[in-house]
């Protein structure tokens, strides 16, 4: 492990004032719908042109670090993911908030992104060649076997109806399919719209999907936003530390898993999170409450998205290679800073990248004093402001976060027409997640899928291209196991029940 040098230059005032000051505004920004972690760190990457490449790095870390656990706040008090990594946060989190433990969700999710973030960090200051050779080893068919398995979360994610979670991840397959192949090139779907040509952009879906909704309902009923039985009752710290302590190995299993699903270029937090989620539900002895408000769901999500960003920083640093949108704008930015990334990185410049990495342990430290004054400032905001204010500033946030996007007025109309169907799929029983998922993942398999049967094609060995490598075998012997498992448990326990009442 590299000497505590580092760690001094890590905190110096400058550095922890741009720590703080980036996990704050990071934060901020993530919170908005629409806002996304790579565009707060896209916006304030100017900032750092004259800035020294350590500190530099440590400000858009620390953006980068407050975005993702920013996107918490409104998925649970709103029931709208702020950044597509909170997606699953949603889940649980809104039910807790309805029931009036909004802030207590808010601190759980706090204590689960620090833990997350320290332990994805500490993968990326002991592991990061290792972990990043892993990361090479990944190839177009191992691309298309995650996107499955992603979607054999569906079951996890269509609280208790199979079958309208599968209707519902198909059409999200559909919607991934409007506009140009990325492969092929082929026009489909579009129906001769010059607007379809581009695709349905993956966050006004989301924001259409989780938001409208929500403000439509919002409009439509008469009672408060969400239910309070009780003045505010603060961090409620306590609470949540022992919540955190009894779930612990939740905790870990699910900042792992967002470590190693962030070493994967282009896999995101909202994957992460979704995995973490279907294996926390998978093995919890109380999984019969995910759905209803279980804080386990809440940490599992918050903690695997937030461990992404240490993971992803392990391809971007050692190999050049973005593991997740904002790590390609960080990338860029260093690039103009003049540091060039790759192997030699660790040794050439060591005074950076370690200053940096002790930085991001900082900005995460930091995340938690801040992020608890900010969560319970924003959960008394959304429970005491009335209606008539509420709904406005959201729609006017959607609009906005929408249309900055790609600057398209017809990601705005887009996302209008997804928010209608959305709640009306939602009035007869159809969850927005599982045709997100479909969305989300749907380009993923396609391009692998694609890729793979070229290679496949061009090499004479199809079946050896799909079934013979050994990384996609383990990947499918994980999807066999998230299919099966439910209806084995579901026989076992039945056979138990059986047994006990003879």
């Amino acid at each position: 492990m590299p000497g505590f040098e580092y760690l001094l230059d890590a905190l110096t005032p400058l550095n922890i004032l741009l720590a703080l000051g980036g996990v704050i505004a990071g934060t901020v920004i993530g919170s908005l719908p629409g806002l996304t972690a790579t565009m707060a760190v896209a916006v304030l990457v100017p900032v750092t042109f004259s800035m020294a490449p350590a500190s530099a790095l440590i400000l858009m870390g620390a953006i980068y670090t407050g975005a993702i656990y920013g996107g918490a706040y409104a998925a649970i008090l709103l029931n709208t993911p702020g950044t597509p990594s909170a997606i699953a946060t949603t889940f649980d989190g809104f039910p807790m908030a309805k029931r009036g433990d909004g802030d207590l969700a808010v601190t759980l999710a706090c204590l689960a992104s620090v833990s997350g973030g320290l332990v994805g960090a500490a993968f990326l200051l002991a592991l990061a060649p290792p972990l990043a050779t892993v990361a090479l080893a990944f190839g177009p068919v191992e691309y298309f076997w995650l996107a499955v398995f992603g979607l054999t979360l569906i079951s996890a994610l269509s609280e208790g109806n199979l079958l309208k979670g599968l209707i519902g991840a198909c059409f999200g397959l559909l919607l991934s399919g409007v506009g140009v192949a990325e492969i092929s090139a082929d026009v489909r779907f579009t129906f001769g719209s010059q607007v379809l040509l581009g695709g349905i952009e993956t966050v006004s879906a989301l924001i259409g999907l989780y938001c409208v909704p929500v403000l439509i309902d919002l409009v439509a009923t008469p009672d408060r936003h969400l239910k309070v039985t009780h003045a505010p009752r603060g961090f409620r710290l306590a609470e949540a530390l022992t919540i955190s302590w009894r779930h612990k190995w939740n905790l870990l299993r699910s900042s792992v898993i967002g470590t190693l699903v962030g070493i994967l270029p282009g896999a995101g937090g909202s994957i992460a999170g979704l995995v973490a989620y279907s294996e926390a539900r998978r093995v919890s002895r109380r999984r019969e409450h995910f759905g209803q408000g279980e804080p386990e769901g809440v940490q599992a999500t918050e903690s695997a998205n937030n461990a992404t960003v240490g993971g992803g920083f392990i391809p971007t640093l050692v190999l050049g290679i973005p593991g997740t949108p904002p790590d390609a704008v960080i990338l860029g930015a260093l690039l103009i800073q003049g540091v060039r990334t790759g192997p030699n990185l660790f040794t050439e410049e060591g005074s950076i990248v370690y200053t940096f990495i002790y930085g991001l342990f900082l900005a995460t430290i930091l995340m938690l004093p801040a992020g608890l004054v900010i969560g319970r400032y924003a959960y008394k905001t959304i429970v005491t402001v009335p209606k008539a204010m509420l709904v406005p500033t959201v729609a006017f946030m959607t609009l906005i976060g929408t249309y900055s996007i790609r600057n398209s007025v017809s990601d705005v109309i887009i996302m209008i027409t997804l928010g209608v169907v959305g709640w009306i799929l939602n009035r007869v029983g159809f969850s927005p997640s599982p045709i997100v998922l479909g969305l989300i993942l749907g380009r993923i398999a396609e391009q692998g899928f694609v890729q793979a049967w070229i290679i496949g094609a061009a090499t004479e060995n199809l079946t050896g291209m799909f079934f013979g490598r050994p990384i996609s075998l383990g990947i499918i012997a994980f999807i066999a196991l998230s299919l099966f498992y439910p209806m084995v448990r579901a026989r076992w326990v039945g056979r138990r029940r059986k047994i006990d009442a003879d």
